[in-house]
């Protein structure tokens, strides 16, 4: 159980809060009505996110096995850690970033599949690329799609995902059981914390990517300095997590402000002064075109 480096024991202290904090809203004495509840376990349930995020890039111990059992637990249920952490691994390693072929994580549609589509397809798709249509509709476009993909090639025998989706509907079968006989909110309340937990994420992921013919100016920066900054450990420097996938949340920040001038060079001007910035740019305004506008070849 070595880890890292010293200074990673402030990871290891978030996670024990974060679980801690998870732990007594949920189980602890009631505090107050449900709906109070179900609003205090959203920005857990994101930071949870989070922190899983960190356990994929090595974070806080150098055994990767310990690391995904820490972030095992589908305390967001909607979507199982091996496939966020395959997809999200696939999208720093060997995907063109944005392009919707080859990263998994990107939100654009090749431009001739987006012609096949019909007017009530596109609408839902041109509100999903504004920030409020993300964080309402985002997270039930995410989990369709990776369920839809993931049946198609469970249905061909891939029985790694079988096995991936069978042990993460066990352990979220025996998680909502367990809230529902124990817990301080109903499984109906939990499940909407969960998706208002992901609806929070959504907020963060919006512009972390953009279609450039640059590759290196993809990747936003956000220069935040409120709650969110910690809520999203720091991924709102996100060219800088990209230039530097494997290092850890607390040192982002120091190497933007030492790299600073060659960030904003490489990505272009790709850049926001806070999180409130992006609301007011984006919150009914789409961030670019759905269908990709980029040559794939």
């Amino acid at each position: 159980m070595r880890l890292r480096e010293r200074q990673e024991i402030r990871t290891l202290a978030l996670i024990v809060l974060c679980y801690g904090m998870w732990g007594i809203i949920l189980f602890g004495p009631a505090f107050g009505p449900q709906w109070l509840v179900t609003l205090f376990l959203v920005p857990v349930i994101a930071f949870h996110s989070s922190l899983q995020h960190e356990c994929i890039h090595g974070h806080p111990f150098t055994d990767g096995r310990l690391n995904d059992l820490i972030a095992y637990l589908p305390v967001g249920i909607f979507l199982p850690y091996p496939r966020f952490k395959e997809n999200h691994l696939t999208h720093h390693q060997r995907a063109r970033i944005s392009d919707p072929v080859e990263d998994p994580e990107s939100w654009y549609v090749v431009a001739d599949r987006w012609e096949t589509f019909g007017d009530f397809h596109k609408f839902i798709l041109r509100c999903n690329n504004t920030l409020a249509g993300r964080f309402l509709i985002g997270p039930a476009l995410s989990i369709l799609s990776l369920v839809k993909t993931d049946t198609k090639k469970m249905r061909k025998g891939d029985r790694h995902l079988m096995v991936i989706w069978f042990g993460h509907i066990a352990a979220s079968f025996a998680l909502l059981a367990l809230i529902g006989s124990f817990g301080t909110i109903s499984v109906i309340g939990y499940l909407i914390a969960a998706y208002f937990g992901m609806s929070l994420l959504m907020v963060r992921t919006f512009l972390e990517h953009q279609a450039h013919p640059d590759r290196r100016a993809r990747s936003v920066l956000i220069d935040d300095k409120g709650p969110l900054r910690l809520l999203f450990l720091n991924n709102n420097l996100h060219a800088v997590h990209h230039a530097f996938p494997s290092v850890a949340w607390y040192r982002l920040p120091g190497l933007f402000r030492l790299h600073r001038d060659r960030f904003m060079e490489m990505n272009q001007g790709y850049f926001y002064k806070s999180y409130g910035a992006v609301i007011r740019s984006h919150i009914f305004t789409p961030k670019e075109p759905v269908a990709f506008p980029l040559d794939r070849t």
